[in-house]
């Protein structure tokens, strides 16, 4: 597990009070873009119906969108991270909290308690 998978345990763990092994960690898309870039248009429509089929089998509590092309895709609209993060919506019936991704958090630690705050809130 790398750093900001680390630190995205820490965040679930101590920040939502939940066991790691309760939560359910997916991607908008299934496969890692080169250089670890932002996914491609076409590369989310192939793989975000698998997605939607995830979230229906699973029917989470809530989904916790993390960066700012999740909360795009689940709120189908651009989406401003650092003006709308913290700010509850509905994706399928399913509460959606948006916040920064742990790797954003890495590079700005200065952000880590909005996230901290996010993971805190109830929808």
């Amino acid at each position: 597990m790398g750093e900001a998978g680390k630190l995205l345990t820490k965040i679930i763990e101590s920040g939502m009070g939940i066991g790691r092994k309760d939560v359910y960690i997916c991607n908008v898309i299934k496969c890692r873009p080169p250089n670890n870039r932002d996914p491609e248009k076409d590369e989310i429509e192939t793989c975000f119906p698998f997605l939607e089929e995830q979230i229906r089998i699973i029917n989470p509590e809530a989904i916790c969108a993390l960066g700012r092309i999740a909360a795009k895709e689940l709120s189908g609209r651009d989406f401003h991270m650092t003006k709308e993060r913290g700010q509850w919506f509905s994706y399928l019936d399913t509460p959606v909290m948006p916040t920064f991704h742990p790797a954003y958090l890495l590079r700005n630690p200065s952000a880590k308690r909005q996230v901290w705050e996010d993971a805190k809130k109830n929808s």
